[in-house]
């Protein structure tokens, strides 16, 4: 079964941008488009029927105006459109499991302010088991991270990176543009302290030459498997946010991780997740890993 992309759409400029970016991207990767508002009438001051009925119209208006402006612009494109009675998250979660990817729409501010998540889309980023993209509101209009380069960044070279350059060379390929590898290799604990730093140190090629070999090593069957992705990367011992960050100043499209299995404690996406969602200018595709 073909799986589509699935954008949750609510009429608001942010979900409409979402859907903008997800239509682009699904004729890239000739995918289909699925459309969905998710909904639970909640009536106030008017006869609950006249309510409902409204409500239900209007719904049904707006997502019959996104598929025909979207139809309109990708006319190869295949679209479809579902409401779903339930709260907004757990409609979303549900989407992901049967979607390619989720993407979402988020406000923001500038470069700087960059995404702010409502709880929706925090509750559906730290839960979903299939990667989500975030879209902020001001691409829809320029759609100018479309041809920058695909970033991805890395910590941790074993398992956890086999989801994330999936994702990032078959997103490059779909694109045909080029990917960059951002990684930050995770340091010992204690780095600073005690013989560890001199023994790392003063192993051949030192702690960066040992790291550059590393990720050439782990990404030498991703370059067989997509030979047409041309590949850069920066290895560098700083922050990983910052890592990423940097590297993604011209990006088109940014790949962070999210572990699925976190403590209790703490951030359920992530700190380099949280940091690349709020400050990264170009759409921000976050996949969960083991």
């Amino acid at each position: 079964m073909i799986r589509p992309i699935t954008v949750g759409i609510d009429g608001s400029p942010e979900s409409l941008a979402a859907a903008d970016w997800a239509a682009r991207d699904a004729q890239h990767r000739t995918l289909p488009l699925h459309l969905v508002h998710a909904w639970i009438w909640r009536p106030h001051d008017v006869p609950v029927a006249q309510d409902l009925d409204t409500q239900k119209q209007w719904a049904l208006h707006m997502l019959r105006e996104a598929e025909e402006e979207l139809r309109g612009r990708h006319p190869e494109l295949t679209v479809s459109t579902e409401q779903v009675s339930d709260s907004a998250a757990e409609v979303l979660l549900g989407q992901a499991e049967k979607a390619r990817m989720l993407v979402l729409g988020s406000t923001g501010h500038g470069a700087l302010a960059g995404f702010l998540l409502g709880s929706v889309g925090q509750q559906v980023l730290a839960r979903a088991n299939s990667p989500v993209v975030m879209v902020r509101a001001n691409a829809r209009s320029a759609a100018k991270h479309d041809g920058g380069e695909v970033v991805v960044g890395l910590d941790d070279l074993g398992d956890p990176a086999t989801a994330l350059l999936e994702f990032a060379f078959d997103a490059a390929a779909a694109r045909r543009t080029a990917l960059r590898i951002a990684h930050a290799p995770n340091l010992p604990p204690l780095y600073g302290y005690g013989p560890v730093v001199g023994r790392l140190a003063s192993q051949e090629g030192g702690i960066t030459g040992q790291a550059e070999k590393a990720l050439s090593d782990a990404l030498t069957p991703w370059r067989e498997k997509y030979p047409q992705v041309p590949v850069a990367h920066t290895v560098d011992l700083a922050r990983p946010s910052g890592v990423v960050l940097k590297a993604a100043a011209r990006a088109g499209l940014v790949v962070v991780g999210r572990r699925v299995h976190r403590p209790a404690l703490g951030m359920r996406i992530g700190p380099v997740a949280h940091a690349v969602l709020h400050h990264a200018a170009a759409p921000v595709a976050v996949v969960p890993h083991d």
